[in-house]
């Protein structure tokens, strides 16, 4: 069993995108996202603008708008990865994920940000400083060293974007940053010879002949189109160790060319590390965990997330291959179901959804449990069912919840009920100046799928130990042991 931490590093941002913008570009990622999970034709891209119009269209200094003044955090990294959360990063992309490029900040959004924090007897304040300066200025808040063996630390993005372990490839061995990302299966690294539309990968660590007396490059292809972006490149072989686990000419692939989310400089990871189960790989190779249990480095082909939160400022966050860690996660609470994904994601039938411990008449629903995704996304009549419940509110383009919010939002697997933080349901202000005003809300509505599937990410993930495992073709989760 190995365990890897998960770190969240510092790069500032630019100031000319707008959050609203940032959200629709989070949810735009995730609609793509949950299409390709599910085999369903993706939206195209004049649907997805079209999107990003309407929602141009209705800012506050925008042609739909009541006023001029915009209230914006300036460079904010709200929409990259929210899919990987909701919102984007510098192009416009679409896949309604969130993810994050940010990380360990130390300014404030347009000067002084007021207080917002969850106190030591859990009530709410407002959304933390923290996230509120991660949000503005990105970075990465690095990983304590795990607490188990074979793993790594999981390193933060930005005000939880997503999350980056350090592994190291070829001889001599280097350190290369790459996303966790439980809802793809491909493991890639920027080539020495990588171009984007801004000519090279930017100032990512890449990897090659060059670099490394072990690397083997193929003439096979690969290409891999994410809802935030898109790699194509050439398979090789290479030395690759993972928390101390030498798994030696492991295949994978290396890219020649990234878009620009990837490449940006901006962008704090060198490439990405898919969890899924294989079948899902456009390499057509195994996942490095499956790899591992082949190799017999690893008893079984489980891998086990602590997903770390920013405003806790523990920096606890951890990757587990092989096993769970028992540390992490309080042991009688431990429930197993099986993966209702036959395309290799991983699924899971939700029992109960529960507001304030009252059903919210919700049955049938599932679950794609992605840690690439920042919020959760669910069919918009859902998400206006469950917000209404929470004392939020959806219209036709975002849901929105008071900063201040006490509700609690629960989802149960299992039967066993993991209920959500109530900080995690309230992701930013809209105002930034106002951490206690009405913030964006941790679940947003769209159609990923079906009426009934949903997807879930880092907004419950942190509030869950969450495992999986090829092998038997099943998923674990637990509640989080309190430290």
């Amino acid at each position: 069993m190995v365990t890897m931490p998960l770190k969240r590093l510092h790069v500032p941002r630019g100031a000319d995108l707008h959050p609203q913008v940032l959200l629709q570009q989070h949810i735009n990622r995730g609609s793509k996202r949950l299409a390709r999970m599910t085999g369903r034709e993706e939206p195209s891209e004049h649907a997805l603008r079209s999107e990003l119009h309407k929602r141009l269209y209705l800012l506050e200094s925008g042609p739909g708008s009541r006023s001029g003044a915009v209230a914006a955090i300036q460079g904010s990294n709200f929409g990259k990865r929210y899919h990987r959360s909701g919102l984007a990063a510098a192009a416009v992309m679409g896949n309604g994920t969130i993810g994050s490029e940010m990380g360990n900040s130390t300014g404030t959004a347009n000067g002084t940000v007021a207080g917002g924090t969850t106190t030591g007897n859990g009530t709410n304040t407002g959304v933390s400083p923290l996230d509120i300066q991660a949000a503005t200025n990105g970075g990465v808040t690095v990983a304590k060293p795990p607490t188990a063996n074979d793993s790594l630390g999981l390193n933060i993005e930005a005000n939880d974007v997503s999350y980056i372990a350090t592994i190291k490839i070829g001889t001599p061995p280097r350190d290369f940053q790459l996303l966790v990302d439980s809802g793809s299966a491909d493991f890639w690294v920027a080539g020495e010879n990588c171009q984007s539309q801004q000519g090279g990968c930017g100032n990512h660590t890449t990897l090659g002949a060059q670099s490394s007396s072990s690397f083997v490059q193929s003439t096979q292809q690969f290409q891999v189109t994410y809802g935030s972006g898109a790699v194509q490149g050439l398979l090789c072989q290479d030395n690759v160790n993972i928390g101390g686990l030498a798994l030696n000419n492991h295949t994978f692939g290396v890219a020649t060319a990234e878009s620009i989310q990837f490449a940006s400089t901006t962008t704090p990871f060198d490439g990405l590390m898919g969890l899924a189960q294989s079948t899902l790989s456009q390499e057509k190779v195994l996942t490095p965990v499956e790899a591992l249990a082949a190799n017999k480095l690893i008893q079984s082909p489980i891998t086990s997330f602590k997903i770390p939160r920013l405003s806790d400022q523990l920096n606890d966050g951890e990757v587990t291959f092989g096993g769970l860690d028992p540390t992490k996660f309080v042991a009688n609470t431990l429930v197993t179901i099986p993966n209702a994904n036959t395309a290799g994601f991983w699924e899971g039938a939700m029992d109960a959804i529960t507001v304030n411990g009252a059903s919210t008449g919700l049955t049938g629903r599932t679950a794609i449990l992605d840690t690439g995704t920042t919020l959760i996304l669910a069919p918009p009549s859902d998400a206006q069912q469950v917000m209404q419940s929470l004392g939020g509110a959806c219209d036709a383009q975002q849901c929105t919840i008071p900063c201040t919010t006490q509700a609690s939002l629960a989802l149960s697997f299992g039967n066993t009920s993991f209920a959500i933080d109530p900080k995690d349901l309230a992701v930013l202000p809209i105002n930034p100046n106002d951490p206690t005003g009405t913030c964006t809300a941790g679940i947003q509505p769209q159609m990923i799928g079906t009426a009934t599937e949903w997807l879930v990410g880092d907004v419950f993930l942190k509030n869950a130990y969450f495992s999986t495992d090829v092998a038997k073709n099943q998923i674990s989760l637990a509640k989080l042991a309190t430290t």
